[in-house]
């Protein structure tokens, strides 16, 4: 039985009547600042991996590509354990432990010496990475206002996802120049990842669990007091709340939540989603620079051809979303967005030199556009009592789709041929598109606990 039932519900009410985003602007730069350690990880290790592969005598070996691989397998095991942590004990105090576990794992990803010591620092950063797009996700859902979540997220996103448009370019300027340019690329991520840590402590726990949980509602009080304070002088007099329509589920572990409807259903249906779209993602960001490089491509020019692409479609993709995740509705513009991928991966199928920027470009564009939409579009379909967890889960699962890409396509290049592997990613990633078109539940401008319902 839930304690205090009246003033739960009050506080969500209160909560969800605020039209504004409440907290100091400053705090969207800070959460923000995660994105971008996020994404630039994503992008160094791909970056970084010839190098590796010539240092450590690998010549190509499959044993480097497990060495990705196995960030992705932590990162799924991170996303799910302290996600369900984060449900039990908090947003905030997850969010300070996944970042300093991605800064350490950063730090030791620079100073490895063999693949073995390079497995273990990657696991430990895709654990800790894992973990916070999850919960970054989450915390910008639980405090966006409902009319304009869709916007709120992917300016944060916005942010964060010039690392992983800037990160090509500093990899290009330090991976062919120095012999240990690679281990600078991974330096600097641990750099931002420490400074990232820091600045977090500033943030507040989201109101929202705090309310659910029941237990801590003065602080959830003073959270809200502030966010209150803070809308009214954008706006001046709040609507009133209605606590009458707020519904409030019994407590019980999270994941428990996630076998009942209709969270199982959205549950098999996202997982399958991100299970398809996360093979091309990560097959294009891991191995696309070694794979030019396999085709008489120089180090340099293999690097640029993902940079130029990246510079421009990063941004493009995630500004088109700032003017149209909000105004249509959410699962229409994610199948755009795999549109996009998939006429990038067919352009990059030709091998033509043109046709190869252009479909980086849109790979890159597609990518801008999808994902911060599609986490937001996760998050929203679990309930706040579990939605760290369902997050976890079906990010978690969904990130063997990454594990196997990674390997996969070199293997389909190797064994077919170029054209073969990139329509391959193309179309897993325009029928995990299709899949939520279909199947996927209306969630734009809606309260959180009416999608829930």
């Amino acid at each position: 039985m839930v304690e205090n039932l009246d003033k739960v519900k009050d506080i969500i009410a209160r909560t969800n009547r605020i039209p504004v985003w409440s907290l100091p602007t400053a705090f969207l730069g800070i959460i923000g600042l995660g994105y971008f350690f996020t994404f630039y990880d994503i992008s160094d290790i791909g970056l970084a991996m010839p190098a590796i592969d010539q240092q450590f005598n690998l010549h190509g070996s499959i044993i480097l590509f497990i060495a990705l691989s196995v960030g992705l397998i932590g990162y799924a095991i991170g996303s799910y354990l302290i996600g369900s942590l984060a449900d039990v004990f908090g947003r905030y105090r997850s969010m300070i432990l996944t970042m300093a576990l991605t800064a350490i794992g950063s730090l030791g990803d620079a100073l490895s010496f063999n693949v073995p010591e390079l497995t273990i620092f990657r696991f430990i950063t895709g654990i800790g990475l894992g973990a916070d797009l999850n919960l970054v996700s989450i915390y910008i859902t639980e405090f966006a206002p409902a009319a304009v979540r869709g916007k709120i997220t992917v300016l944060t996103f916005l942010i964060g996802i010039f690392g992983q448009a800037v990160t090509p370019f500093i990899g290009y300027f330090l991976v062919p120049a120095f012999p240990t340019g690679w281990r600078w690329l991974f330096g600097i991520g641990a750099i931002i990842a420490f400074i990232a840590v820091f600045l977090r402590t500033e943030l507040p726990e989201s109101p929202r669990w705090l309310a659910t949980k029941g237990h801590n509602l003065e602080k959830a009080e003073k959270v809200l007091e502030m966010m209150e304070a803070t809308a009214k002088k954008k706006i001046g007099e709040l609507p009133e709340p209605h606590p009458e329509n707020v519904v409030v589920e019994e407590p019980k572990f999270p994941t428990l939540y996630l076998f009942k409807k209709p969270y199982t259903g959205r549950m098999v249906l996202l997982i399958a989603v991100w299970f398809l779209w996360y093979i091309g993602n990560y097959a294009f960001l891991g191995d696309a620079a070694s794979l030019l490089e396999s085709i008489g491509f120089s180090e340099a020019a293999a690097i640029l051809y993902i940079a130029i692409g990246a510079i421009i479609g990063y941004p493009a993709g995630a500004l088109i979303m700032l003017y149209t995740s909000d105004k249509y509705e959410r699962k229409h513009v994610i199948f755009a967005a795999t549109v996009v991928w998939f006429l990038g991966m067919i352009s990059m199928a030709t091998r033509m030199t043109d046709l190869l920027y252009f479909g980086s470009f849109l790979g890159a564009m597609g990518l801008g556009m999808y994902l911060q939409v599609a986490y937001t579009f996760t998050a929203e379909n679990y309930p706040t009592r579990a939605r760290s967890s369902g997050f976890g889960i079906t990010d978690g699962i969904g990130h063997g789709g990454g594990a196997l890409g990674a390997i996969l396509l070199p293997i389909l290049v190797a064994t077919y041929s170029w054209a073969f592997g990139f329509t391959f990613i193309g179309i897993t990633g325009l029928v995990a598109g299709l899949l939520i078109l279909i199947g996927g539940t209306k969630v734009s401008r809606r309260n959180l606990e009416d999608i829930s319902e």
